[in-house]
């Protein structure tokens, strides 16, 4: 580095450095989901508290929906991710993590159940 004109940027050159256009939050984005939070969690919460389906297997399928759903949520409005950052690659993995994970439970589920009956057949009678 030689002296003074090391230091000598025109006013905005370092601000371009690493911007890579990414979406950045606002106010009301970070408040819509907050309270879109705040309603997927009340809702199931509800739903549990009051014994309103009446079913227990339908009432965990309708919470793991609202998980998902809120799942989603805090991608797109605390996480910020969409089609567009970094270029697709964000979105890219996520799809790559969702296929790897759906393979690896539904596998697991696979196993567990038939080693369940096929291992204990007499348990079923009991």
């Amino acid at each position: 580095m030689s002296g003074p004109q090391s230091h000598a940027e025109p006013h905005g050159a370092h601000d371009a450095h690493g911007d890579d256009h990414a979406p950045h939050g606002s106010l009301r984005g970070y408040v819509t989901g907050f309270l879109l939070s705040v309603v997927l969690t009340a809702i199931p919460f509800w739903l549990v508290m009051n014994d309103v389906l009446g079913n227990a297997t339908l009432t965990a399928i309708v919470i793991m929906g609202f998980a998902a759903v809120q799942i989603v949520v805090h991608m797109v409005y605390f996480l910020h991710m969409n089609g567009r950052s970094e270029g697709g690659w964000n979105m890219m993995g996520l799809i790559f993590t969702i296929v790897i994970v759906v393979i690896v439970l539904s596998g697991s589920l696979w196993v567990m159940y038939h080693l369940n009956t096929n291992m204990m057949p007499d348990m079923h009678r009991m």
